[in-house]
């Protein structure tokens, strides 16, 4: 396992639920923590075998360039572009620290954390493994017959992962029946 990590990544951005907080704008300071497996980078000494912070600290940029009412909503496009980005990310941890809330007092930085944990346990084999839960993830690339994924989510009550999964794909050939 590894961390990749950037601090004090600083923007200045147009956030915020008051008019005047998206027309003036703001300074704001970005962490990001990425827990990964460097096992493959480490063999490889290639750099699309990790997390490559260049391309984390622009995707930051990139979400900061567009104007939102709430530093959650920031901090989940931030996350859902780095799990889209890199598979091999299991957590991710970002803070997100605002100068100068306007909160009609001297208040130096606001600020909201988010985790996003993306390991869990097979239900089925109970190995771990990387689960995104939404249409990012891996299992929409499976083929799997409908009534028989309602069947295993009856069983299993969690996700499988992909070898457990393919062993239920639709690309299984059956015998016919005359």
């Amino acid at each position: 396992m590894g961390l990749v990590s950037l601090k004090d990544m600083h923007f200045y951005a147009y956030h915020g639920v008051y008019e005047e907080e998206r027309l003036i704008g703001n300074n704001y300071w970005i962490d990001v923590e990425i827990e990964t497996n460097f096992g493959k980078a480490g063999m490889s000494d290639e750099l699309v075998d990790t997390i490559n912070y260049e391309t984390v600290y622009l995707i930051c940029k990139h979400e900061m360039k567009r104007p939102r009412r709430l530093l959650e909503a920031v901090g989940n496009a931030i996350i859902a572009s780095l799990k889209f980005q890199f598979p091999s990310i299991q957590e991710v941890r970002l803070i997100i620290r605002k100068q100068n809330p306007p909160l009609g007092g001297k208040v130096g930085f606001a600020t909201i954390e988010m985790d996003g944990s993306f390991v869990q346990k097979c239900a089925r084999c109970k190995r771990g493994m990387v689960c995104y839960n939404d249409e990012t993830c891996w299992c929409h690339t499976v083929n799997v017959l409908p009534q028989t994924l309602m069947a295993l989510q009856k069983e299993y009550r969690g996700c499988l992962c992909k070898n457990c999964l393919n062993l239920y794909s639709d690309k299984l050939t059956l015998p016919q029946v005359e």
